[in-house]
């Protein structure tokens, strides 16, 4: 006798109109997943701050009680799942652990009473969807967590948080982390719990790409956000080194962020405007698009959780000039050599400029696209990472 598939994914972060992109990777794990299951149930707890005042603060808790549970109402998402979006009401703090306590709250309160029916329930970010998921599952339901969130150093210096983030991984039936910086503070902070914590990847479109790898690496492409992290200036200061040898070098910068005016002005200043475009965010679908259309991509960020636009880049059939961020290691490894170059994150923008004169010089008779894209397809693409998740959530049988 066969038995039901159902499984329900609980996410703080999913895209909507307002926020197109956020949460973009737990949509298309959704996607991945979909097939192959019975049911598949989303549920989007989207935060919301507002006022401590306690009178303030106790009106919108209980008009939002109020009207809730009505709200619940399923909308279709991909894959045939059902999506059910409502906001979880937060006041204004910083400890991490009263948020955690707020989103299982409302997840409480739109299920009206009732439990999370699905068997199996697969959380992203353990302190907000996973704490919530653990707190309304059935009785028998396992229930699974991803972590991804580039704050979590933040959320771990708290006691509070810790304590409850330790009860997390404990209950859970298993602890999955999207790349190696996380999962080394995770192991560090928490040692007891270190052999529960494994790697899950976020799925990658490897159905489009180039026929061919460029021949020469004239049409650079940073896809990353506009804010200190990214270190978007370095990058400008190295391409304008770069730009001053061979003025037919582009750069293309997809992504938006508080330092762009900043960056604009400094574009300006180094005199490379004309060389540089700023194009704004770009639709996670137009992405292998847009990186087929160029020679190389250039990522200058200081740390990353996972190096999703390494994969990306590579699965459109463009090389790669990336510093070793810590998710972008770990997408490398093995595949350094063929992929493109790895750039120590330092603050002199000269080494990555000469980086990118050595790849020059080696592309594309020393490097290999062809096997370091199959070798990610094999980890990184939809069917790879929806067999993964499950034989997580179903067994070797799966």
């Amino acid at each position: 006798m066969s038995i039901e598939r159902n499984v329900a994914v609980v996410t703080p972060w999913y895209p909507d109109a307002q926020r197109p992109y956020r949460g973009s990777f737990v949509q298309a794990m959704a996607a991945a997943v979909a097939p192959g299951l019975d049911r598949l149930d989303i549920y989007h707890l989207d935060g919301w701050a507002v006022s401590p005042e306690p009178a303030r603060l106790r009106r919108v808790r209980d008009l939002h009680t109020q009207l809730l549970p009505r709200a619940m109402k399923a909308a279709e998402a991909v894959g045939g799942a059902s999506l059910y979006r409502f906001p979880a009401i937060v006041e204004r703090s910083r400890d991490h652990a009263v948020h955690a306590r707020r989103y299982a709250e409302w997840l409480g309160v739109a299920l009206d009473g009732r439990r999370i029916e699905a068997d199996v329930i697969h959380a992203h970010v353990p302190m907000l969807g996973g704490y919530a998921a653990l707190e309304h599952c059935r009785s028998g339901a396992k229930v699974y967590t991803t972590e991804h969130s580039s704050f979590l150093p933040e959320v771990l210096s708290q006691a509070s948080s810790r304590e409850l983030y330790d009860e997390i991984l404990h209950r859970s039936a298993g602890s999955f982390v999207v790349g190696a910086p996380l999962h080394d503070l995770i192991a560090e902070v928490f040692p007891h719990h270190a052999a529960k914590i494994q790697y899950i990847a976020n799925p990658i479109d490897f159905t489009a790409g180039r026929e061919q790898a460029p021949r020469d690496l004239r049409r650079w492409l940073s896809v990353a956000g506009l804010v200190e992290r990214k270190r978007i200036d370095y990058l400008l200061q190295a391409f304008a080194e770069c730009h001053a040898e061979d003025g037919t070098l582009t750069l293309t910068l997809a992504g938006e962020g508080v330092l762009r005016a900043a960056l604009v002005k400094l574009a300006e200043e180094l005199g490379i405007s004309e060389a540089v475009s700023f194009i704004g965010s770009v639709d996670p679908g137009d992405i292998p698009a847009l990186m087929a259309d160029h020679d190389l991509l250039v990522h200058t960020s200081r740390h990353e959780t996972f190096g999703v636009v390494v994969v990306e880049a590579i699965a459109a059939g463009i090389p790669v000039l990336v510093t070793r961020s810590g998710g972008s290691d770990q997408v490398l490894a093995g595949i350094e050599e063929d992929a493109g170059r790895l750039v120590d994150v330092v603050d002199d923008p000269g080494a990555f400029a000469d980086a990118f004169r050595d790849l020059r010089e080696r592309h594309p008779g020393k490097t290999d696209l062809g096997r370091a894209r199959e070798h990610l397809r094999a980890k990184y693409s939809y069917e790879a990472v929806a067999d993964h998740h499950h034989r997580i959530w179903f067994g070797a049988a799966a």
